[in-house]
C-alpha cells in the first residue's frame, strides 16, 4: 500500500453522514505546501457531513484517499461540479485500501460560461456504505492534462438529471492524469472559437504532452461544410502550436430510431440541414491532418442499436425530459467508458494511468 504524504491520518467512518473522528485523533497534514506559499491543505479536519473542502487556489492537485472501516464498505467520490472522480470501491470489514487521483481546480469550476462555483476543492463522499479513513491533498507536480473541448454532451452539467461524458471520464483515470473539462453547453465550432471565455482561454493552458479532445458538432446546425472543416483545422493547428496533441472525437449519436430499429438517419447521425455530415468531415480532417480519431459516433451507435428502442432510453433523458440528445448519469458513464477504451486502444495514454474496472 502506498504511503500517504501526510504526517498522520485520523480514522473516520461514514454512515448516513460524516461523523466526528475518534477522540484525540490527530488531523492529517500535507508534506508539501500548496502554490503561493499557502498552508498545506489536508486531513479529515476538512471533512463534515459527507463533504470535504480544501481552500486551495486554482491548479492541479493529487488527492490521496484511504478507504475502509470496521464494517464492509463501498465508497465513491464526486467533486466540484458533479464530477465523478472515483468509482464505487468496496473494502472488506477491517480492511483499508489506498486510492488516488488528480483533479483540476479552476474558476469557473464547471462550464466556462457558467457560474464561478465554490472556491477551492470540494469532494463529496458517497456510495452504498461509505467509509473514509484518511484524505490528503497535495499539488500535482508532474501531471498531464487531458483537455476537453466540446458541447453539452461533454460538459460538466450543473444539475441532475443531466450529465456529460466528460463529467464522468475522471473516474477512469489514476493519479498523474487529470481532466480539464472546458466543454460548454450550446457551443459550435464557430462560437467556441469566437467566445474569449472558451478557446482563447484554453489555448494558453496547453503544454507539451497534454491531450486535447475536440468534440463539436451538435450545435453546428447552420455551419456550412467548408467553415466547419476550417474551424476544426484551426483548433488542431492551435493545439499543435502549443506542443499539445489534438484528438478529434466524432459526436455521440442522438437517440432517433428508424422504423427498422436502426439509427441511419440525419437527425441521429448529426447531418445538418445543409447536408453537412459532421462525423464524415471529422474523419476526413483526422485522416488528412494525421490526427488521432475517436469515432464516438460509431461506438455510441453500436451501443444504442444493440440495446434497442426501449432499453436505450436509460442512456438518455428520454423518459425524464423527452430528450434524446443529452445523456443520463448512466449514459454519460457508459460513453465515458467508451472514450477510456479508445484512449487505451490508440495508445494515447499509458495503461498505468487508467482504471479499467
Amino acid at each position: 500500500m502506498r504511503r500517504f504524504r501526510t504526517a498522520a491520518l485520523a480514522a473516520l467512518t461514514l454512515g448516513a453522514a460524516l461523523s466526528t473522528g475518534p477522540a484525540g485523533a490527530a488531523p492529517a497534514h500535507a508534506g508539501a505546501a500548496v502554490p503561493g506559499g499557502a498552508a498545506p491543505a489536508s486531513g479529515l479536519a476538512h471533512c463534515a457531513a459527507g463533504t470535504c473542502h480544501f481552500d486551495v487556489p486554482p491548479g492541479t492537485y493529487d488527492v490521496h484517499l484511504l478507504l475502509g472501516g470496521d464494517s464492509a464498505s463501498s465508497t465513491r467520490i464526486t467533486g466540484e461540479t458533479r464530477r465523478a472522480l472515483l468509482p464505487e470501491t468496496t473494502v472488506p470489514a477491517g480492511g483499508r485500501v489506498a486510492r488516488s487521483f488528480t483533479v483540476d481546480v479552476r474558476t469557473p469550476e464547471g462550464e466556462p460560461t457558467g457560474p464561478a462555483g465554490t472556491a477551492g476543492l470540494d469532494l463529496v463522499v458517497g456510495g452504498s456504505a461509505p467509509a473514509l479513513a484518511g484524505v490528503g491533498v497535495t499539488p500535482a507536480r508532474h501531471a498531464r492534462q487531458l483537455f476537453l473541448v466540446g458541447d453539452s454532451t461533454v460538459c460538466d452539467q450543473p444539475g441532475a438529471p443531466y450529465a456529460g461524458w466528460g463529467q464522468h471520464l475522471p473516474q477512469y483515470l489514476r493519479r498523474g492524469l487529470s481532466v480539464a473539462n472546458h466543454a460548454d453547453s450550446g457551443e459550435s465550432t464557430v462560437t467556441y472559437r469566437q467566445d474569449p471565455r472558451l478557446w482563447a482561454a484554453v489555448e494558453p493552458l496547453v503544454r507539451r504532452g497534454d491531450l486535447v479532445l475536440i468534440q463539436l458538432a451538435h450545435n453546428d446546425k447552420t455551419t456550412d461544410g467548408a467553415t466547419y472543416r476550417a474551424n476544426l483545422e484551426a483548433l488542431v493547428d492551435g493545439v499543435r502550436a502549443k506542443g499539445g496533441a489534438p484528438v478529434l472525437v466524432t459526436p455521440v449519436v442522438r437517440r432517433w430510431f428508424n422504423a427498422d430499429g436502426t439509427l441511419d438517419n440525419d437527425t441521429a447521425l448529426l447531418v445538418n440541414g445543409l447536408g453537412v455530415d459532421h462525423p464524415a468531415v471529422i474523419r476526413s480532417v483526422a485522416a488528412d491532418r494525421r490526427v488521432p480519431l475517436i469515432d464516438l459516433t460509431a461506438r455510441t451507435r453500436a451501443v444504442v442499436e444493440a440495446l434497442g428502442v426501449e432499453a436505450s432510453k436509460a442512456l438518455y433523458l428520454s423518459d425524464e425530459k423527452r430528450d434524446n440528445t443529452h445523456t443520463s448519469v448512466h449514459g454519460a458513464t457508459v460513453y465515458a467508458g467508451l472514450v477510456r477504451d479508445e484512449l487505451l486502444a490508440r495508445h494515447l495514454v499509458p495503461r498505468g494511468l487508467v482504471r479499467t474496472r
